[in-house]
């Protein structure tokens, strides 16, 4: 009688058989090192989630390094999936994040910000729209622990500026509250 092996899928991710399991499933070098910071926002986040690490599949963590150059910004942005918690390691960081449709219609979406210095710890709820900007004249970076093994991300400028192909201008400009230059001055970077 032959055997058959079934594949597990938990998570939106396969689980490895057992039996092929190794150390390196639970292995990930490098957070030691700093990323890039040699781009547009002055910033780079370095993953460790499910994708880099299969060891973390079912366990509901992972984490993130974030490196900021002086002045560099990890963009407004959401979780989908997780809550966020950041610890500063070096430099100066102003953060923040927002409410977002509260049930009273004559309630407005509240920001919540703070500067945080090495040692700080600061909470993004899950879903919600938050940033960290270096303040500093110096390098900064941070390490950041969410509640799943696959996070998501949601860069808001990028999802909604930046889409292949664009959102209809009307929609984009009715939305805002601004004229159609606006908003094609806001896409020009994404072209």
């Amino acid at each position: 009688m032959a055997s058959v092996l079934l594949a597990v899928f938990v998570n939106g991710k396969i689980c490895k058989n057992p039996n092929m399991v190794s150390a390196n499933d639970f292995f990930f070098p490098g957070l030691n090192k700093p990323g890039n910071t040699s781009n547009a926002q002055g910033s780079k986040v370095t993953p460790v989630n499910v994708n880099q690490l299969p060891g973390l599949n079912t366990l509901g963590i992972s984490l993130v390094r974030i490196d900021y150059a002086p002045y560099g910004l990890n963009p407004p942005h959401t979780h989908p999936r997780a809550t966020e918690v950041l610890v500063v390691v070096e430099g100066t960081l102003f953060v923040g994040f927002v409410t977002s449709n509260p049930a009273d219609p004559n309630v407005k979406n509240k920001l919540f910000t703070k500067t945080l210095y090495p040692g700080d710890v600061f909470v993004f709820p899950e879903g919600l729209i938050h940033f960290q900007f270096n303040v500093g004249k110096t390098d900064a970076f941070v390490f950041a622990g969410l509640s799943s093994q696959n996070p998501g991300v949601i860069t808001i400028a990028n999802a909604v500026f930046g889409s292949d192909p664009p959102i209809n201008l009307d929609v984009l400009t009715k939305a805002f509250q601004v004229e159609a230059n606006v908003i094609k001055y806001l896409q020009a970077p994404f072209m």
